[in-house]
């Protein structure tokens, strides 16, 4: 039976729970990164603090991108579903055109800044010749390779690096409307789905993969919760669960959360990191989070509602906050690395970080996005914008009352 999805008066409103799970994922990956600088500086801020709730703050930054590979799967299944209506129907011109036009403007800006500071031998963002310079990082980014290049080689410059989970979900998007004219029917492309759900962790294990570059930015490693997300935005298409369902769920899922975020040394004890299940089981977490959420409108208190905003920024923060990072780090270490600065240093990179993501959003890729759609006769009502959530609203509504 081919999934079909009626939905007469398209409605494009954002769920603020996703964007919620995507402002903590950005969160983790901000904290992570400058924790990593500190920790090659060997600043010796965490002396003395509790080793779980370091673990927590500073060193989650794959969990966050593991949520990152939850949401995208699931946002990109059901915006595919909206709107084409089943899987069977769906475009591939039509789908590459729409991910080129919302990817591809910030990726190639960012990739001509870095080949422009490389070119000019800035510290931290020339790509050394060992791991093949910057025409071979070039190709790597562009043919979505970077984790594979950087797992043979080593890791490149920070700015370079990042884009190793772009490899994952750009290969995902190449795939998925292919995946789905093969395949045809939902009950078809449950399999390919449910095999990478399975295979996930034998990719993150340290038995099966010994390589340790590899077992953080493999395909199969990241693919995983890509393929959950998917699986939720099918759940969520075809399924309508009770209140009380999606209330034990919601809680289920944060409980899971919880648990790998916050106490990831204990599971790594029970041995879940050790197999590669952590993963799995924060990705179900954040997928029984989303069906809650998608299903009840769930609405964030004003409280959180500056994670939210962040988490809607979240690809223009994750693409440009090295420079950040980099820039207010060089400031730290021009003052002789003062301790007392060192929650200074991630409040400023934090708020910073939002603050050039925003920019570089509503200045440039949000833009660029739009006019890439209209050049291709794309409207924001059929698919909808990424930050002007009101203007879209308004001309959905134009549109199904004409």
């Amino acid at each position: 039976m081919v999934l079909t999805v009626a939905e007469p008066a398209r409605s494009w409103r954002r769920l603020d729970g996703v964007d919620l799970l995507r402002g903590l994922a950005i969160f983790f990956v901000l904290m992570n990164h400058v924790n990593m600088r500190l920790f090659g500086a060997h600043v010796p801020y965490t002396r003395g603090l509790p080793p779980q709730l370091v673990s927590s703050l500073v060193w989650n930054g794959q969990y966050g991108v593991q949520i990152f590979f939850v949401v995208s799967g699931f946002l990109i299944t059901s915006t595919t579903l909206r709107r084409w209506g089943s899987i069977a129907e769906v475009n591939v011109r039509d789908f590459y055109r729409l991910r080129f036009a919302r990817i591809a403007p910030l990726l190639l800006l960012l990739l001509v800044t870095l080949s422009a500071l490389d070119l000019a031998h800035v510290p931290g963002f020339v790509v050394s010749a060992k791991t093949g310079g910057l025409g071979r990082a070039l190709l790597a980014a562009l043919t979505f390779h970077i984790n594979l290049l950087e797992a043979r080689r080593g890791y490149l410059p920070a700015g370079w690096d990042i884009l190793w989970s772009l490899s994952v979900e750009e290969t995902f998007y190449l795939f998925f409307p292919l995946a789905c004219r093969v395949f045809r029917r939902v009950s078809l492309l449950l399999i390919p789905l449910c095999v990478f759900v399975v295979l996930g962790p034998f990719a993150r294990s340290h038995p099966f993969n010994p390589n340790p570059v590899w077992r953080e930015y493999s395909y199969l490693g990241g693919m995983d919760a890509i393929a959950l997300g998917c699986l939720t935005a099918l759940l969520c298409a075809r399924t309508s669960l009770s209140r009380v369902l999606l209330r034990v769920g919601g809680m289920a899922g944060t409980a899971l959360l919880v648990f790998i975020l916050g106490f990831s040394n204990l599971a790594y004890r029970w041995g879940l990191g050790r197999i590669g299940l952590d993963m799995t089981v924060l990705a179900l977490g954040a997928c029984s989070v989303v069906v809650a959420v998608a299903q009840t409108g769930w609405q964030t208190p004003r409280v959180v509602w500056p994670l939210v905003r962040v988490g809607r920024l979240s690809y223009e923060i994750y693409l440009t906050h090295i420079f950040v990072v980099v820039g207010i780090f060089d400031v730290f270490l021009a003052a002789n690395k003062p301790m007392r600065a060192v929650p200074a240093l991630f409040l400023v990179v934090v708020l910073l970080a939002g603050l050039l993501g925003a920019v570089m959003s509503r200045g440039y890729s949000e833009p660029m996005n739009r006019w890439l759609r209209r050049r291709w006769e794309e409207g924001p009502t059929r698919l909808g914008s990424v930050i002007d959530d009101d203007e879209v609203m308004v001309e959905a509504e134009n549109a199904a009352s004409r």
